[in-house]
């Protein structure tokens, strides 16, 4: 993993006082004393099957360097661990699979949080069967 990520005072990425190094170095229940209280809490009641398969598929793309698959979920729910940084995750939104590239800051959020469901509606002209009084359209 690299770290040349560089933010902060210092110059260095750092959540809640450790650096990216030292968080990746931590277990599982050490880093979810840093986390939020929902994701810490979701850790601690113990992550689900699929949750866990998640992370194991995670731990050994981090292990391969030279691959850069992303890895394919339907877990939007999953929290974003230090693991996790520098890997390509396809989250599912419902309709298809969007590339999420993990990035330091992003510790301490879900998966889903980065891929909108919804899509901004954009009104245009009114369509065939509007009433008379929708389809007015001042002139500029």
């Amino acid at each position: 993993m690299s770290s040349e990520y560089r933010t902060g005072r210092e110059g260095e990425f750092t959540y809640r006082g450790h650096t990216l190094d030292e968080l990746q170095e931590m277990s599982l229940d050490e880093v979810a004393e840093l986390l939020p209280a929902r994701q810490r809490r979701t850790i601690q009641r113990g992550l689900s099957v699929q949750q866990e398969k998640l992370r194991e598929r995670a731990r050994e793309a981090g292990e391969q360097e030279t691959a850069n698959d992303p890895i394919r979920t339907h877990l939007r729910d999953m929290p974003v661990l230090p693991e996790f940084v520098d890997l390509t995750f396809e989250v599912y939104t419902g309709q298809s699979f969007e590339r999420v590239r993990v990035e330091p800051e992003m510790i301490g959020h879900y998966l889903g949080e980065f891929q909108l469901t919804r899509t901004s509606v954009e009104h245009g002209q009114a369509g065939i069967g509007a009433t008379r009084s929708s389809k007015f359209v001042p002139l500029k």
